[in-house]
């Protein structure tokens, strides 16, 4: 089970830019709470608290807005230009025992057997979504890699899941591969290939015109 962060909010009264880049300024993160057929209410949070939490792994929350504390999840994030400080969240009111979907990034685990043999391991994607109960959502999936040959492939579908919990995406999602670095290479350079052939067929299209010889000027 997931602990519970606790934070306590700031109603904002503004929300358009300006007052926005005020809060952040002061330190605090703004954000935006709906669900559960309730008014979608602005608040802002404390900077430190609420990235510190995250950084632990927590995405559901106690907030306290005004005198009443609801628990929370985090459904978004967004981020500035760079793509490192968070500059918006969304958070979505839920209920403890309500089953929800979420976004749980993956943690591979182990050495595959393929690597003695000169195979590399790439990660297609680092996360999936799963549906389970609010209050069971878990940090992360633990998928083992340590069977993995040369040619070997893990799906979504493939992976063991939490005991509460039921996939979301789609079965066919490739996770994990485990190939020969030249079988790498050679992949990068047909896709490569790929990119720059429409250029030589455009080109191919539009032969230059010829000079008339001296005996068909003469005719």
């Amino acid at each position: 089970m997931e602990k519970s962060l606790r934070l306590i909010a700031k109603i904002r009264e503004h929300t358009g830019s300006k007052a926005t880049a005020r809060e952040r300024e002061q330190g605090r993160i703004p954000a935006i709470v709906y669900g559960h057929k309730e008014e979608p209410v602005a608040i802002s949070l404390d900077a430190h608290n609420l990235v510190e939490g995250l950084h632990h792994g927590h995405r559901l929350m106690d907030v306290q807005v005004g005198k009443k504390s609801q628990k929370m999840l985090v459904k978004e994030l967004q981020y500035d230009h760079l793509g490192k400080d968070i500059i918006h969240v969304d958070l979505m009111r839920v209920d403890i025992t309500e089953t929800i979907k979420v976004t749980v990034p993956i943690e591979l685990k182990g050495t595959a057997k393929g690597t003695h043999e000169g195979g590399v391991i790439s990660e297609h994607t680092d996360h999936i979504e799963i549906e389970c109960q609010a209050a069971k959502i878990p940090e992360s999936i633990v998928v083992s890699v340590s069977e993995m040959d040369v040619g070997d492939t893990l799906h979504a579908g493939d992976i063991e899941l939490p005991a509460g919990t039921q996939l979301s995406s789609s079965p066919e999602t490739l996770l994990v591969t485990c190939s020969l670095v030249t079988a790498a290479k050679a992949m990068e350079e047909e896709v490569e290939e790929a990119i720059e052939a429409p250029e030589v067929i455009t080109e191919a299209k539009e032969p230059k015109e010829e000079e008339p010889s001296d005996e068909k000027a003469k005719e």
